[in-house]
């Protein structure tokens, strides 16, 4: 038989598992033949009796394609999902769409103006529909698993009716109130916006020095109040100055340019007082005491015809100014309380638009932009001889998240929820029920939450639930939790949009109203919408539960989602609506910069891009190989790194597939056995594998449990890169290819290949949802490898996640020999650079070792060595000898043996090839 026949007689890997991946083309037929078996019910109904375990979806926004940032969230949430599956628990999963507020109102008046609100309301909710179904398609390409056909929306009728039963339950308890006072408003938007709809961008504006003359006390007409505002738009509605009562204030002479000004300010910020205005100060100061002794003396206003009282305030600061504030009650949230308390005019002369109204008694700036109005301000202020000084002045300002446009403060009369009566036991829930990961999300809620004004909950806007509001013929308001109740009724029959299609008398009347009740368009603010979550799903749905067992958001949830969940369900419950609340940082592009829908980001960043490009299953790997909880890097280039290990991984993968062509026993729908080798057949290096199979096992459980994913990445990469791909596969392949097909120590090998097989596609299952599935299907491994759970250590029956370590014998035998290896390695390559031999298995090698693990059959010693010709001999530190063995090369399994040109029938092999070749 010629050498080239003899490959006939090789056991050489045969599968029909594709080393090229092809996942943008595989990956949609796996998703149909999932639809089509209906594989999400299926892993419900093999979960039926397990214990529970819920992950509350946090509804993402139906506006737009998912772009990484979402993906992201939605991938961590599926590894959430999936690991506990496979860990034993049941797992629903219901996903949400969040359906109302300004940013889609915003995109649909923008295309169209002058629509009523009804049309409005119907042109948003087609909008929102659009985007639903465009994401949930997207989410499923993605692989992530959960009840498509039954998502949760904000702007279901049945939702909409249990939002307002929440409002009822706050009406009783008398959180909710009016008032007029300054909010957030958007002026691009036209309305007042909550906390978390606000984010800053630094800025320069143009802020001023400007002197009070004051009318009252020791200093009337022979000293002015030196104050300064960044703001000088909202020096109209100026009713105050505010001082601190403990500071320490002096009467001053200033000079400049030869014009002497006498000032009032506080003392410590005199000399900074100097830097800015360029005046110097005259002689020592004319008087000093400290705020509480100016308490009430008046002030004439800079340009009006009236007069601003003095007042002590503790808010007042001794960094930056003069140390007197001015104080526009209906423009700051410091400003209204002094006003408030001193009973003073909230004065808030600003429109709807941010512009001036009558009510600033300046008609040459009636209907003009406040932004704009500044240099009309500082006009004035020169012309009447009270401007002391202007600065150009950079810093961090609210803008509206949705009109790119600086908000302003602005006094209108809203709807309000008292934070303060909620505040401890949010408090006492966030430090004693819930468990934050990481760690720091506990100090940041807090922190949030200790420092929250009242809730503004009221909308100027028609995008949402109606704010349950009605007035009476003589205009007092009307907030009946029974009438809440009823309207919540008629919404859960006919959705929200009655309450604008209806007349108020037709309203009043299905309500039980007097006749002449009228309502208002007012709608209520979005978080108040995904807020009470937990009561419209989590309580609602007989699949689920509330509290539910983890919240998983974006870092920002902590002022936005977390907290109006956490306020919600105070208010209702009492408690916390969430046992785990993790958080995970925002993807960032390579400089840092956050990468979202709303991000002027230059490249591609909508996930369909990089699914399209790369596959789902490579940008959920990348999902995995972070630490979600810092910021998370992307780009392509990561991507391109992230192929190699997933090449790598699907190697793995393909040549134990290979191997186990041949292993028709172990494709049983049961699976392989886990003792079905005897144990005499396993050689160390198989026991090695199964120690280090057990230590990954048991490493990714606890991972999994403890859900950190990167760990898991990092254990499964190692694995197949080095234990399996460097170490077993390459050390195997001798007796793998070689031995006759059936010899007992092949079919220990396979045994040994099928478990690790069975062990690695279950561990990647949560990860490689694509490719942990098609090649389970290779394997005919039964049904799809997400019915299965993770395997559990031999050695240890404890709990999932809670395995103890496993014995080591193996793995510290196999750690003696690589050192040898390497000791072996340093020789062969010395011999080859002094072409002595070309490759391994030519040498003879003597190593000199009195190591234990030498005494192991010398056959396994060569075996993994990758050596034919192997002699020990004593010696206290490790050394080899390297030389061309004389044997002759066997033209089967090409190692050099003493046996090869001895035999008459097969002179060119080896004893044991001739023995496989001859069928004996």
């Amino acid at each position: 038989m010629s050498e080239t026949n003899y490959k006939e007689t090789l056991n050489l890997p045969r599968t029909e598992f594709p080393m090229k991946a092809n996942l943008a083309q595989r990956e949609p037929e796996m998703l149909k033949l999932w639809n089509e078996t209906r594989l999400y019910e299926q892993i419900q109904k093999s979960r039926k009796d397990r214990e529970l375990f819920v992950l509350h979806d946090g509804p993402p926004f139906a506006n737009g394609d998912v772009h990484m940032g979402t993906a992201l969230n939605k991938i961590l949430k599926d590894l959430v999902v999936k690991s506990q599956t496979m860990l034993g628990k049941r797992a629903p999963y219901v996903p949400g769409w969040d359906c109302h507020g300004l940013p889609i109102e915003y995109k649909v008046v923008k295309e169209s103006r002058d629509l009523s609100p009804l049309e409005v309301r119907k042109r948003s909710e087609a909008f929102a529909r659009k985007y639903i179904d465009l994401q949930r398609e997207q989410f499923k390409r993605l692989g992530v698993f959960g009840d498509w056909e039954h998502p949760y929306l904000t702007m279901d009728p049945k939702y909409e009716a249990e939002i307002l039963r929440a409002l009822a339950v706050f009406v009783e308890k008398n959180l909710i109130y009016q008032s007029l006072k300054p909010v957030f408003w958007s002026t691009g938007a036209q309305t007042a916006l909550a906390e978390a709809e606000v984010e800053y961008q630094d800025r320069d504006d143009t802020s001023v020095y400007v002197k009070f003359p004051i009318a009252s006390g020791e200093f009337a007409g022979k000293a002015s109040i030196a104050i300064w505002t960044t703001t000088p738009w909202t020096l109209p509605a100026n009713m105050a100055i505010a001082v601190h009562p403990a500071e320490i204030y002096v009467v001053q002479d200033f000079v400049r340019d030869g014009v002497t000004e006498t000032l009032l300010l506080a003392d410590k910020l005199v000399p900074q007082f100097c830097a800015n205005t360029k005046f110097d100060p005259v002689g020592g100061p004319k008087a000093s005491f400290p705020g509480a002794k100016i308490d009430r003396i008046k002030a004439n206003h800079p340009f009006l015809d009236r007069e601003s009282i003095v007042l002590t305030a503790d808010f007042v600061t001794m960094d930056t100014g003069t140390g007197a504030v001015h104080v526009a009650p209906g423009h700051g949230e410091d400003d209204y309380w002094l006003g408030a308390q001193n009973k003073l005019t909230i004065l808030s002369p600003v429109d709807d638009h941010g512009r001036f109204t009558k009510e600033a008694n300046l008609p040459h700036l009636e209907g003009k932009y406040v932004f704009d109005a500044n240099a009309d301000i500082v006009k004035l202020l020169r012309e009447r001889g009270t401007l002391l000084a202007t600065q150009n002045f950079h810093h961090s300002y609210p803008y509206c998240w949705r009109s790119k446009t600086p908000i302003i403060f602005r006094a209108v009369e809203q709807f309000f929820i008292r934070i303060d009566d909620l505040r401890g036991k949010a408090l006492e829930a966030i430090h004693s029920e819930v468990k934050w990961i990481p760690a720091w999300g506990e100090n940041r809620i807090a922190g949030t939450v200790e420092s929250r004004p009242d809730w503004v909950i009221s909308r100027q806007r028609s995008w949402g639930v109606p704010l349950p509001v009605f007035y009476s013929k003589t205009g007092e308001v009307i907030l009946d939790p029974k009438i809440i109740r009823k309207l919540a009724d008629l919404v859960a029959e006919h959705g929200s949009n009655i309450w604008f299609e209806l007349s108020n008398s037709d309203l009043a009347n299905k309500l039980g109203l007097p006749e002449g009740t009228t309502k208002r368009n007012d709608t209520i603010d979005v978080w108040i919408d995904s807020g009470v979550s937990h009561r419209a799903v989590l309580a609602t749905h007989p699949e689920l539960r509330d509290p539910a067992d983890m919240y998983l958001e974006a870092t920002d949830q902590h002022r936005g989602w977390f907290q109006s969940s956490l306020m919600t369900s105070i208010a209702l419950n009492g408690r916390a609506p969430y046992k785990t609340c993790v958080t995970h940082g925002f993807v960032v592009d390579l400089d840092g910069k956050k990468i979202s829908k709303s991000s002027t980001y230059d490249k591609p960043m909508d996930a369909g891009h990089f699914v399209g490009k790369h596959g789902a299953d490579l940008v959920r790997l990348w999902s995995s190989s972070i630490n979600y909880t810092d910021d998370v890097p992307f780009s392509e280039e990561m991507f391109s790194r992230l192929g190699d290990t997933y090449r790598r991984i699907r190697n793995t993968l393909r040549i134990l597939l290979g191997n186990l062509y041949d292993y028709m026993e172990a494709f049983a729908p049961s699976g392989p056995g886990r003792d079905r080798a005897r144990p005499s057949s396993l050689t160390l290096i198989d026991r090695w594998i199964l120690e280090r199979l057990e230590q990954v096992i048991h490493d990714c459980r606890t991972a999994y449990a403890a859900f950190e994913f990167h760990k898991v990445y990092h254990a499964l990469n190692q694995f197949c890169a080095v234990d399996l791909s460097s170490l077993y596969i390459d050390i195997t392949k001798d007796r793998m290819y070689c031995d006759a097909s059936d010899s007992p120590r092949r079919r220990a090998t396979q045994t040994v290949m099928r478990e690790v097989f069975d062990s690695l596609c279950k561990l990647l299952a949560p990860i490689l949802v694509f490719t942990a599935e098609e090649a389970w299907r290779y394997a005919e491994g039964g049904p799809s490898v997400h019915l299965q759970e993770f395997p559990l250590p031999r050695r240890s029956q404890a709990k999932a996640g809670d395995a103890k370590a496993p014995a080591q014998d193996a793995i510290v035998q196999v750690e003696e020999l690589l050192r040898l290896r390497a000791v072996i390695g340093q020789a062969i390559e010395q011999a080859r650079q002094e072409k002595l031999i070309g490759n391994s298995l030519e040498t003879a090698v003597v190593l000199r070792s009195n190591s234990d693990v030498l005494k192991i059959d010398k056959a396994e010693l060569e075996e993994f060595f990758i050596l034919s010709d192997l002699t020990i001999e004593p010696g206290a530190e490790p050394r080899a000898e390297v030389t061309k063995t004389k044997f002759l090369k066997c033209a089967r399994c090409w190692r050099h043996r003493e046996y090869v040109g001895k035999s008459k029938t097969h002179p060119d092999l080896c004893d044991r090839c001739e023995k496989v070749v001859s069928g004996d």
